[in-house]
């Protein structure tokens, strides 16, 4: 096999291994660092395993498909939700400030709560103003 690079996906050729696909990480000199990123069926899994493996050994892994390529809509949708949801609990008490003045001030632009206009933009300006100090400073 050639030199993999870094993000390339493989799969070994050896039939005593599973079917497991492994995320290239690292090429450092005469050894490739892999992460493992799916089970033996093709299924994402987030196993956190590292394997270092000498260039040499190459020769028992082939090219595979990445496999967050073929994931649902629903599955993807679920993954950018829950990313959202830990964007949120790690940017900290200011960030969740910020996104609640800025929905606040959203929801009485709209009308669904009543509230005077400079109060709306006040909230919203406030809101986004939080959320931008909390990814600069965090």
């Amino acid at each position: 096999m050639a030199d993999p690079n870094p993000y390339d996906h493989l799969r070994s050729t050896d039939p005593d291994d599973d079917d497991s696909v492994y995320r290239v990480v690292g090429t450092p000199g005469d050894r490739v660092t892999l992460l493992r990123v799916s089970d033996g069926d093709g299924r994402r899994a987030n196993t956190g395993e590292v394997v270092t493996v000498p260039t040499d050994a190459l020769d028992s892994f082939e090219s595979a498909p990445n496999p967050d390529g073929n994931r649902s809509i629903v599955a993807r949708l679920r993954a950018a939700a829950g990313a959202g949801y830990w964007a949120l609990r790690t940017g900290g008490t200011l960030m969740t400030a910020g996104v609640v003045l800025a929905v606040v001030g959203t929801l009485g632009n709209v009308g669904l709560v009543a509230l005077p206009p400079l109060v709306v933009n006040g909230l919203i300006f406030a809101g986004f103003g939080c959320i931008l100090l909390a990814l600069v400073v965090g």
